[in-house]
């Protein structure tokens, strides 16, 4: 591809990776649910994922770990496909990302093992740029992992017979 095939206002990166990446928690202590999101930019067409961070009422279910965990399994899709190149990391948490930055440092037992994780995945590629931004500018991964949540609350309402699953975030 040639610079005069672009459209004006963009440009062809092969090796750079765009990543947006969100996590959600909702739900009571007992019965939390945390589901993340993340989408892709670069290296061909759009990819997107969401899924449960992890097993619903998990005491470690937290936004702050759901946030991390879709930035690990956004570098983990990376990697599985063999970039090794740059990568712009993009939340919505200033935690995660200041944490990343190593602004913040890491205080929280439940956070320390993702926040070493991120880190050793990030040493995986060239260069890993976390940055933070306003959550309008995350809706794509927002809306991903907000739905892994409610599709969890709404198939746990199902099996227990309930007539709508809890809401309200954490």
């Amino acid at each position: 591809m040639s610079d005069r095939d672009l459209p004006r206002g963009t440009a062809d990166y092969p090796d750079l990776a765009i990543v947006h990446f969100d996590g959600a928690c909702q739900g009571p202590p007992e019965r939390r649910i945390a589901g993340y999101g993340f989408v892709v930019h670069g290296l061909g067409a759009p990819h997107s994922d969401g899924g449960l961070a992890l097993a619903p009422g998990s005491p470690e279910a937290t936004n702050n770990v759901a946030e991390y965990f879709a930035a690990i399994a956004a570098l983990e899709w990376l990697r599985d496909r063999g970039h090794r190149g740059a990568v712009i990391a993009l939340g919505d948490s200033e935690l995660v990302i200041r944490q990343m930055n190593g602004e913040y440092k890491v205080r929280s037992p439940k956070l320390a093992p993702y926040h070493e994780k991120l880190r050793t995945l990030s040493r995986g590629f060239a260069v890993v740029h976390y940055r933070h931004v306003p959550r309008a500018e995350n809706e794509q991964a927002d809306a991903l992992s907000k739905q892994a949540v409610q599709r969890e609350l709404r198939r746990l309402a199902v099996t227990r017979g309930a007539r709508r699953p809890p809401d309200g975030p954490d």
